[in-house]
């Protein structure tokens, strides 16, 4: 691979994209960009009244990320960024042209996630919506880089071991992974 790796925290609603995202960038010592945060106040008002986002609700938000990321290419910065990615089309808009992208593939069963969802209190994402996450969702193909984890462990684990298997897929040396010596994962 060339350059550190740009990580994009990809799932259904609700499977933990900010938590491991936001716990990976602090491991990696890089920036987390939430993508809940760039979405048009049309979208936000959208999914708040129970109504799924269709592709073409989503092309503007997914340009924006993948803004972030070309521009973390060009400058041979690592990023993390969480967002859904559930279709192909969406991952290979946010991928681009760049090789250094990998995706982090949260899964989890129906229930968990409602349950999770259920839970939350400051998310505009009703769990009215749970169904058309899981229709919308395909699965990383094998040509695409990913690596997958179930959400039935937690954050920290994830994260500790998607550190170890990004140091070694993109030969990062201890500095440029926070895993510094004598560093607990």
């Amino acid at each position: 691979m060339i350059g550190p790796p740009i990580v994009v925290v990809m799932g259904v609603a609700g499977c933990g994209k900010s938590s491991v995202g936001q716990g990976l960038a602090d491991a990696l010592g890089c920036t987390f960009i939430e993508g809940d945060q760039h979405h048009p106040t049309a979208n936000i008002a959208k999914m708040s009244s129970g109504i799924p986002l269709t592709d073409a609700d989503r092309v503007g938000w997914l340009a924006v990320l993948a803004g972030f990321i070309a521009d973390a290419d060009r400058e041979g910065r690592m990023l993390v960024v969480a967002c859904s990615a559930l279709k192909r089309r969406y991952r290979d808009q946010l991928r681009g042209d760049s090789r250094r992208v990998v995706f982090l593939h949260l899964r989890g069963d129906k229930a968990l996630i409602a349950s999770r969802m259920g839970a939350r209190t400051a998310h505009f994402m009703p769990t009215a919506l749970i169904d058309s996450q899981f229709a919308d969702l395909e699965p990383p193909d094998a040509d695409e880089t990913a690596l997958t984890y179930d959400i039935t462990l937690t954050a920290r684990e994830i994260v500790a071991d998607a550190r170890l298997r990004l140091a070694a897929l993109y030969d990062l040396k201890p500095d440029e992974s926070g895993a510094a010596a004598g560093e607990d994962a």
